[in-house]
């Protein structure tokens, strides 16, 4: 269980505060109006932010102060967090040597294994501005498979990819989250998409992040802050 207890955060005049537990394995997606704290949560639960109070804890262990690299969260951005002047196999090499070493030989076919399972098969030794955004997004997520962490933090990675191909793609982390058996949390400015991939639906409105409700319940009598969003 990842658990937010008496999570209060703020800067300036951007407050968020979060009580709430999420299982593990859920699909979960984070929805809210722009700016209210929708990436701030996942900041919060990856540890790229540290709270004024409350605790994160993961299966029962406080993890409030553990950095990122130290918490089981693998953080997927929108700019797919890929370097530029590296070929693929030693970005994805990262997951496995942050530390930059060289990677051993077993090492070495983890990453091909991986480039193979997202459909990138022989593309170990490309450069990510040799690559479609598709492409890019699909090798981001070939190095999520390589940390094999049990929470999978998405903060819209595909929003700037056409309809059908951000359709192709969620399938594609659905298939990966089993195979990790992951959390799967993505903020995600269209509804559609969380009718689509997730079970549950964390609102970020209003200062608050909502305790998670089910999709279907939550799309089919929307609280007033959600129908303000929607346009209802």
């Amino acid at each position: 269980m990842l658990t937010l207890e008496g999570i209060r955060y703020g800067d300036g005049a951007f407050s968020l505060a979060a009580d709430l537990s999420l299982s593990p394995g859920a699909r979960v997606a984070v929805i809210g109006p722009s700016g209210a704290g929708k990436s701030t949560l996942l900041d919060l639960i990856a540890g790229f932010r540290r709270p004024d109070a409350g605790r994160v804890l993961w299966r029962g262990h406080e993890i409030t102060a553990a950095p990122p690299d130290r918490r089981p969260v693998a953080m997927l951005f929108q700019e797919n967090n890929l370097f530029p002047h590296l070929e693929l196999w030693r970005n994805l090499g990262l997951a496995l040597r942050p530390d930059g070493g060289r990677l051993r030989a077993e090492e070495r076919q983890e990453v091909e294994r991986a480039l193979d399972r997202v459909g990138l098969q022989g593309y170990a030794g490309r450069k990510p501005g040799a690559l479609s955004g598709g492409q890019q997004s699909r090798a981001a997520l070939a190095r999520v498979l390589l940390q094999a962490r049990p929470i999978i933090a998405l903060d819209e990675p595909f929003a700037a990819l056409g309809p059908a191909l951000k359709s192709e793609m969620l399938d594609l982390v659905q298939a990966v989250a089993e195979e990790l058996g992951a959390l799967v949390l993505m903020v995600s400015h269209d509804p559609d998409d969380a009718k689509r991939f997730a079970g549950e639906v964390v609102l970020v409105a209003d200062g608050v992040a909502a305790a998670p409700v089910a999709t279907t319940r939550l799309f089919k009598d929307p609280p007033e802050s959600l129908r303000r969003y929607l346009g209802l």
